[in-house]
């Protein structure tokens, strides 16, 4: 099925399957290609608008009869550590950081298959080879960073895929260390990105999505200053049962006007 706004780009559904984060329900995405000239403004206005990046592609869930994957981002003006979250920043001082061009190496593959043996083992990336991996690390189109994180011996111990937005960074896809579980380096990496978008003064850091009642994504609504894109606009993060609605099959519209609905950028700047 497709579905294109006239001068724009070519919009897709994905075939439904079943939905990693809520038992019993199908997922399906809309997605677009990212490529050409305008690359990094569409990925700008949708990333603003749900939208995530995957290699060479946009996506958006568009579920049949659920619509609780909410886009999640932190308003950095907003967000102060908690308790725990304190804990965590101190327990990874020792960690060094080193931002770089997205280039795979062997290191970034090793552990990222320690990483998915322990954490994913059953997942959909779980037989990713070194050379789909490269792909997910290099097949860029727009500003990407590979943020690597080392210990004091310069041992690997966590890695983001980062893109670097006109409003923010967007945690691409993130891997660490899996026997170091007391170092919370997952959220470590979540807190480290907001002293970067405080550094070069970008107002959010993008989370990929929140699912309301999923276990899996429960520890983003740890952080305070959470924002979840909604009813088409950003909003703060309320209770769980502000959400419920969101798994009633009448929650969704239909594609054709969540196409509509879509923002792009002016193809003239």
């Amino acid at each position: 099925m497709r579905h294109s706004l006239p001068l724009a780009p070519q919009f897709y559904v994905t075939a439904p399957q079943p939905c990693p984060y809520l038992a019993g329900r199908m997922e399906r995405k809309l997605f677009t290609a990212l490529q050409g000239d305008q690359a990094e403004k569409l990925n700008d206005s949708l990333s603003k608008q749900g939208f995530r990046r995957s290699q060479n592609v946009l996506y958006r869930p568009s579920c049949s009869d659920c619509s609780a994957c909410l886009s999640a981002r932190i308003n950095v003006a907003e967000f102060a550590p908690s308790k725990s979250q304190r804990r965590t920043i101190s327990r990874n001082a020792h960690l060094k950081r080193h931002a770089a061009s997205p280039w795979a190496t062997e290191d970034q593959y090793s552990l990222f298959r320690r990483y998915l043996d322990h954490r994913h083992a059953d997942g959909g990336m779980a037989d990713m080879d070194v050379f789909e991996f490269a792909a997910m690390i290099e097949e860029t189109p727009i500003r990407s960073r590979v943020v690597e994180y080392a210990d004091e011996a310069g041992k690997l111990t966590a890695v983001c895929l980062t893109d670097v937005l006109d409003d923010g960074l967007s945690m691409v896809y993130s891997f660490f260390e899996p026997d170091l579980p007391k170092q919370s380096l997952g959220s470590w990496m979540i807190l480290d990105h907001v002293n970067i978008a405080r550094e070069t003064k970008l107002p959010y850091v993008y989370l990929g999505y929140w699912v309301p009642g999923s276990p899996k994504m429960g520890y983003k609504a740890t952080f305070s200053g959470l924002e979840v894109y909604r009813h088409g606009r950003w909003q703060k993060m309320k209770g769980l049962e502000e959400y419920a609605e969101d798994t009633h099959p009448l929650s969704t519209d239909p594609i054709a006007e969540q196409v509509a609905n879509i923002s792009l950028p002016d193809s003239r700047g």
